[in-house]
């Protein structure tokens, strides 16, 4: 007699994906509905609740659903969607355009979150996270300055890394998966530092974007970068 070999996880979760996707679809669940909470969809489909907790995420980071804690699980109302995002290397862009890549840490330490990083964050004020400023660099000309905050609590990892050998972007980039995020992007005049670092005057009109991303163990990074003068910025979807 052989054994019947176990349905992968994944498989499971992709085949509640498939359905419940269906229902929305066919209009079993109509927008705004409520779904059916986690324990009984697990015993629907006959598997793990953390089963059915990853195949809704999936859908979440789709758009089809929105989830909040205490409010449940609805159809989202008027979906959209979603676009993938991919972190760029910064040193693989400066790279490919042909350029030797460098980058210089101009400030590390642990430091207390002030209020408005931590609202970002989703974090308390005064919590104590790594503070870096970056500059990267193409044949020795400013490209960008990083100014980031690295939560130990969501990546342990860091402690052990020389960010001066390794950045910050690419090491992160590789090792510390992140399951949602957000990014603003907006037009600033260079202050002060930006226009030291990047070696322009003050004042100078610069694109500036900031980005959070988090995973379960909460917010791993925040990051504000500023861009050399003239940088264009293109994107595909």
């Amino acid at each position: 007699m052989t054994a019947k070999k176990p349905i992968p996880a994944t498989s499971k979760a992709q085949n509640i994906v498939s359905e419940v996707r269906r229902r929305i679809v066919d209009r079993e669940w109509e927008q705004g509905d409520r779904i059916p909470d986690e324990a009984e969809l697990a015993i629907e489909f006959g598997v793990a609740r953390a089963t059915v907790n990853k195949a809704l995420q999936l859908l979440a980071e789709e758009g089809l659903l929105d989830r909040k804690r205490r409010a449940g699980t609805h159809v989202t109302i008027n979906p959209v969607r979603k676009a993938t995002l991919s972190i760029p290397i910064v040193r693989e862009q400066i790279e490919q355009s042909g350029k030797a890549y460098s980058h210089r840490v101009v400030a590390q330490r642990m430091s207390p979150l002030p209020e408005d990083v931590a609202l970002r964050m989703k974090l308390a004020p005064g919590a104590t996270l790594l503070r870096l400023r970056t500059v990267h660099a193409g044949d020795g000309k400013p490209f960008q300055v990083e100014d980031r905050w690295i939560n130990p609590v969501a990546v342990p990892e860091m402690t052990s890394v020389d960010f001066r050998k390794i950045n910050a972007n690419e090491w992160l980039v590789r090792n510390a998966p992140y399951v949602y995020a957000d990014l603003a992007f907006s037009a600033e005049n260079a202050n002060a530092r930006d226009a030291r670092l990047l070696e322009t005057r003050r004042d100078q009109a610069l694109l500036i974007l900031q980005r959070t991303t988090w995973n379960d163990l909460g917010a791993i990074t925040t990051v504000r970068l500023a861009f050399h003068p003239g940088y264009v910025m293109a994107a595909e979807h």
